[in-house]
């Protein structure tokens, strides 16, 4: 009997042998093995493409069986690859930006899916959000992991309401506004491309699994996730998280005073309004940074 099939570890070898292919000696024989590998593509692409259409002449029976098909990883990989899946780009991509709307109207802002050209979205963020120098947070860390998973078919993402940085007086980086204002989404079956040297290193989704209670409305919690201090709060119906550390003078802010959703640091006394996105309530050039939180199957932030 025949080892079961692990699609992360036929991925991987898949990439492998293409490498492999890449790096041959003669270009013949590359040229050769590249044609093998897109008629093999073609073959199999020409047969899932009439077993689809076998499957879609069975009217309710088969669009229950495209949608089984389609929550199935390996095998919604190759519909997309094939230009089979059976939901629409535009509604993946409205999909997934609607998961993450709770966060960013968390901020007091939202993002609108203003069009998708040759596999493009094009994307406009609303309120709070737009113009906001924590915007790059949003982007990388919820919007595009949100994409990541619901269209993975996606070209490039084009954003529009991305403010130009400044410098907080802690000194905590916030981001690079030519960085922001477009980036590229992995194509489906694309290994993670290297990081530039300097790049930071990636954020990750981590579960809130030892929360404790749920936060009373104007409670304020300290918490340290894989090294990162966070203090999260409940202000306005909404649950939101920023990193620990004051905009102006670098203090913590754990023990500052909640009042609404205004945040005072204990040490300067500057309030930040949690509801827009912890920018200076006075009107300082100062706001906090902003930690991506989703409570979609459970509380997770970005760290």
């Amino acid at each position: 009997m025949s080892a079961p099939v692990i699609p992360e570890e036929l991925l991987e070898r898949v990439e492998q042998l293409s490498a492999a292919v890449d790096e041959l000696p003669d270009a013949r024989a590359r040229e050769l093995a590249q044609e093998l590998v897109g008629a093999v593509i073609a073959m199999y692409g020409d047969g899932l493409e009439r077993i689809v259409a076998a499957i879609e002449e069975s009217r309710e029976a088969g669009a229950a069986i495209l949608d089984a098909l389609a929550q199935d990883g390996p095998v919604a990989s190759l519909l997309l690859i094939h230009d089979l899946y059976p939901v629409p780009l535009e509604q993946r991509v409205n999909e997934a930006l609607d998961t993450v709307r709770p966060y960013m109207e968390s901020h007091g802002g939202d993002v609108e899916l203003v069009g998708i050209e040759d596999g493009v979205a094009r994307l406009a963020l609303q309120g709070s959000c737009h113009g906001c120098a924590a915007s790059q947070a949003t982007l990388e860390l919820a919007i595009k992991q949100a994409l990541d998973e619901h269209a993975p078919d996606l070209a490039g993402l084009e954003v529009s309401g991305v403010a130009e940085p400044f410098a907080p007086a802690n000194g905590l980086p916030l981001f690079d506004a030519a960085a922001a204002a477009a980036f590229e989404l992995p194509i489906a079956h694309a290994g993670p491309g290297e990081p530039a040297p300097s790049a930071p290193a990636p954020a990750r989704w981590a579960a809130l699994d030892e929360l404790g209670p749920p936060l009373a409305p104007g409670e304020l919690r300290a918490l340290e996730i894989d090294g990162a201090a966070l203090i999260l709060a409940s202000v306005a119906g909404a649950l939101v998280a920023y990193r620990d550390s004051c905009a102006c003078c670098g203090e913590p802010l754990r023990d500052g005073r909640l009042e609404q959703t205004l945040l005072r640091c204990p040490g300067c006394e500057v309030e930040f309004d949690l509801r827009r996105a912890g920018r200076a309530a006075g009107g300082e050039p100062l706001q906090l940074t902003p930690v991506p939180l989703l409570e979609a199957g459970g509380i997770r932030v970005a760290v």
